[in-house]
């Protein structure tokens, strides 16, 4: 239950994104289609988040320290894009246009889904859930 609902929130974010980032679009028209492309590409986007970016986190390590964590901002904008590019590969309508875009788009993914996942607790759920 907590994975549908983390791929829930994340959809939303991802939408919310593409309402306050220029550069960042669902190009289906339905708004079906839009639901359906949102969560692939959340799924996508969690599918990342939990390969990659531990991946880089481990081998950016020295990095991460130096900037005080700042260099997190720019890992999370170009994983934003590598999920973009992995949409595109999949044919999926989701575009990501540009580092600036991914960059604006991760935070504001970041801060929606902070704050839902305040909303509905779901740091406070248990696993078996």
């Amino acid at each position: 239950m907590k994975l549908i609902l983390t791929v829930l929130v994340t959809a939303v974010a991802l939408l919310a994104s593409t309402y306050v980032v220029d550069g960042i679009d669902v190009t289906e028209t339905t708004w079906p289609a839009k639901v359906g492309t949102l969560l692939v590409v959340a799924a996508i986007f969690g599918v990342v988040n939990a390969i990659v970016k531990p991946i880089v986190k481990v081998i950016g390590c020295g990095v991460y320290v130096l900037t005080l964590g700042l260099f997190g901002l720019i890992v999370n904008a170009l994983l934003f894009l590598l999920v973009g590019w992995f949409a595109e590969q999949f044919g999926l309508g989701f575009e990501v246009d540009g580092f600036w875009a991914g960059f604006w788009g991760a935070i504001v993914v970041w801060v929606v889904s902070f704050v839902l996942n305040l909303a509905l607790d779901l740091a406070g759920r248990d696993s078996d859930d």
